[in-house]
């Protein structure tokens, strides 16, 4: 009897959780397990600031799936259309070849991508923090610009180049603004024509608060760390236009600036659309044992789902963070052992361990299990908790000793060249224009399935 096919659509910390619970729980006579992935890596998400800021390599953050993973099948591309009632995926492998996959179970979890909204200048100007190829252009990016600074005598030149602007006052974007302003600080000790006044960091935001989930007390000290390093926070303000040297603000303000990075939330991924089913604000509408209601073996959870959050009630739905689709991936596997067993399902409810900032250098505010924490002690709890949450021993020592590396020798200033000619718009980045409508998944699956 053929094996019953469970196919794992994206790598990230529901894919994986998912992935690994599944090899844990099933023999490998019981069940096939695929992963459809572009990148053989698990990106941990939460230290893209760091590898911005030069803190870790680009290595430490990319946690490798075939140490993680022992019998899953990896298949290394991205699912551009489903076909819920063919029960087939349509594949594009990363040498762009497309092929049709059929399934028993398939479980949906490609996460999201950068939320854009139609401000004049923004796809073409702006830069995410979204992917590991972001962080390691946005580090290039910003020592291309002391480099230059430092060189050209046009003061007007000068000042639209050291002024930096990050747009969303969540986690992403207090972090990143966080660690590369730390970063740029240190940075004008070897740069003798640089003098730190020159350098102007903003962070802004639509919102009133800066990281409400942190609540006022927490919130308040982030904000106030934040510009005692002397970082501009704006709230109540967003972006109006973006140009090739210019950004103009909601409020008027027109800054000289080259580089704007956005962080203003997240949206699930285009896949979604590529499927007849319901939604909330973008994001797949499921159950709360996370099956799609519309599609029979179809489960789907992470930042593209709409989780019930039961531990809120009225209609909430989880948000879309690393903690949730960590936990909701280990749930789809329990629930898929269930469906396989003719066993009941059971509903993912979430339990709050707390919230980690790390703002760099000895500087952070954390609330694990409800106790407000700030400084050292802040930081002890983020790192310990970031060093737990990855899933092999290579990734948390490569990690730990980049840390230590940093602590004891400093920044380096050192552009790569990798992506020097990439243009870096969010959609090169995150391929968000790489999905099918229906109809042509339809003709796809039926097209690709007839040559067998």
């Amino acid at each position: 009897m053929e094996r019953p096919r469970i196919l794992i659509v994206g790598g990230g910390f529901a894919g994986l959780e998912c992935a690994r619970r599944l090899e844990h729980k099933l023999a490998a006579s019981e069940a096939e397990i695929s992963l459809v992935t572009p990148f053989s890596y698990q990106l941990y998400l939460p230290l893209l600031p760091h590898v911005a800021a030069g803190v870790l390599t680009p290595q430490s953050v990319a946690v490798s799936l075939r140490r993680s993973l022992h019998r899953t099948h990896i298949i290394p591309g991205g699912v551009i259309g489903v076909d819920p009632a063919a029960k087939v995926c349509v594949i594009r492998k990363i040498t762009d070849e497309v092929i049709a996959l059929r399934y028993n179970y398939l479980v949906l979890a490609p996460g999201s991508i950068t939320r854009s909204f139609d401000i004049p200048g923004l796809t073409a100007y702006a830069r995410g923090m979204k992917t590991l190829a972001e962080a390691a252009y946005i580090r290039d990016h910003v020592i291309a610009q002391l480099d230059l600074a430092s060189t050209t005598l046009d003061q007007r030149e000068r000042e639209s180049r050291l002024q930096f602007v990050v747009v969303g006052g969540g986690y992403a974007g207090t972090e990143t603004a966080a660690c590369l302003q730390r970063l740029t600080t240190a940075a004008t000790r070897r740069y003798p024509r640089l003098d730190p006044a020159m350098i102007k960091w903003h962070l802004i935001d639509i919102a009133p608060k800066l990281m409400p989930e942190l609540g006022d007390k927490l919130g308040n000290t982030a904000l106030q760390i934040l510009r005692a390093r002397g970082i501009e926070v704006s709230l109540g303000v967003s972006v109006a236009e973006v140009g090739a040297e210019t950004v103009k603000f909601t409020d008027g303000r027109v800054l000289p600036c080259r580089t704007l990075i956005w962080t203003a939330g997240v949206a699930a991924s285009p896949l979604i659309g590529t499927l007849d089913a319901d939604t909330v604000r973008g994001r797949i509408a499921v159950t709360a044992e996370m099956r799609v209601p519309q599609f029979d073996s179809v489960f789907a959870l992470g930042d593209a789902a709409a989780v019930p959050d039961l531990s809120k009630g009225d209609g909430a739905v989880c948000p879309p963070t690393a903690q949730h689709s960590a936990r909701q991936g280990r749930r789809v596997a329990d629930n898929l052992v269930a469906a396989l067993h003719n066993e009941p399902l059971q509903p993912y409810y979430h339990k709050d361990l707390g919230l980690v900032v790390d703002l760099g250098g000895k500087d952070a505010v954390s609330k694990p299990i409800g106790v407000e924490l700030k400084g050292v002690p802040a930081q002890l709890v983020a790192r310990g908790y970031h060093i737990m949450a990855m899933r092999t021993n290579v990734a948390k020592f490569r990690v730990g000793a980049n840390w230590l590396l940093n602590a004891t020798a400093g920044d380096d200033f050192v552009r790569t060249g990798f992506l020097a000619r990439q243009p870096a718009r969010l959609r090169d980045f995150e391929y968000t224009d790489a999905y099918l409508s229906r109809e042509q998944v339809r003709q796809h699956a039926q097209s690709l399935l007839a040559k067998g």
